[in-house]
């Protein structure tokens, strides 16, 4: 089986790329990736020599390479994880985030359709975000029956996304599933997001900025369980359906940066409570959603997958992760996160 798997080189991507190359040595793993800021070959050095590994660079709003690679390549699944995914950038430049969450996952649909030519054996899986949800208030969860609601341009452009790939499946009979999942956190995470950016900042003794009150909520989701639902999902979904993903740990932004000074604090060997005096709330993000909580309860009842870690152990794991690869971390703050950074927070 070939198998292209688009952002490959990110964050989220680079987990799954990792896993399908080492737990099925029978699948040829093509990564795309366009390597933006947040795309990192060095994220999968560990399997960069594997005979059934390829990387292959290219953007995925250029629609006559994709034909290409899929020419080439013949491809009897995609996994689609390549997305602009920072809301605060998407406030700044919508286009972008249309151009690659929407027109991109266009293109690739059209080639999917083009070459697959109804082989409903040949299978499109969109990884797409709990976001396109909107917001929740003090109770309830997200299902997958939950109505759209989008509020940030990268929300919008996901939910557009989504509804192609559903329009796809209904209108051309094209195999596809969707899966939305709550925020990811763990090793590789690119630090404008909120916990490696803490991690960074609390070492270097930075501040650490927290939007608002720091009351916003959200469901935290170790990256590796993740990696291991797209599997199972990607596996053993039907053609059609859609899976929410969530590690049921709701976390209010500023007990989670609390928790994390704490660790940070033990593992650094500095005084308890010293850094969480680098917390620095700012102005919040406009059209900031209050809460997210996933209801992953289809996928533990259809397919058996349950997460692994509670948000505790899997916090120090990523804490010790980032605190034992400083070359890596000091390599991707160098460049574009730098410039990136002076501009939020200087």
């Amino acid at each position: 089986m070939n198998i292209i798997i688009t952002g490959g080189a990110g964050f989220i991507g680079s987990h799954v790329v990792r896993r399908f190359v080492n737990n099925y040595p029978q699948y040829h793993i093509i990564n795309l990736d366009k390597l933006t800021y947040a795309g990192n070959l060095a994220n999968l050095s560990d399997i960069e020599d594997q005979v059934n590994y390829e990387f292959v660079k290219g953007d995925i709003t250029d629609a006559a390479f994709i034909n290409e690679l899929f020419e080439r390549v013949k491809p009897d699944a995609v996994i689609h994880l390549a997305a602009e995914s920072h809301v605060d950038r998407s406030i700044s430049n919508p286009l972008d985030f249309v151009l690659t969450n929407v027109v991109g996952t266009v293109n690739l649909l059209n080639a999917a359709r083009k070459y697959w030519e109804g082989d409903s054996s040949k299978r499109f899986y969109h990884v797409s975000t709990d976001e396109v949800y909107g917001a929740l208030g003090e109770s309830g969860m997200f299902t997958e029956e939950t109505k759209y609601d989008p509020h940030s341009p990268y929300s919008a452009s996901k939910a557009s996304s989504d509804h192609f790939v559903r329009a796809y499946h209904d209108t051309y009979g094209l195999n596809t599933v969707i899966s939305n999942c709550s925020n990811n956190y763990g090793s590789h995470h690119f630090p404008e997001k909120l916990i490696p950016l803490a991690i960074h900042n609390i070492k270097n003794n930075k501040p650490v900025p927290v939007y608002g009150k720091g009351e916003n909520v959200r469901d935290w989701l170790w990256v590796e369980d993740h990696a291991r639902a797209i599997d199972v999902i990607f596996h053993q979904a039907k053609a059609g359906d859609t899976y929410n993903i969530g590690g049921h740990n709701e976390w209010k932004n500023i007990d989670l940066i609390r928790l994390l000074c704490n660790i940070m604090d033990r593992k650094l060997g500095r005084p308890a409570g010293e850094s969480a005096k680098l917390i620095t709330f700012v102005k919040d993000r406009a059209g900031h959603d209050l809460r997210y909580a996933i209801d992953s309860t289809k996928l533990q009842k259809d397919l058996g997958w349950v997460p692994s870690l509670q948000f505790e152990e899997g916090l120090e794991k990523t804490v010790d992760w980032y605190l034992a690869n400083e070359e890596w971390l000091n390599n991707v703050t160098s460049g574009a996160y730098q410039e990136y950074y002076n501009k939020q927070y200087s």
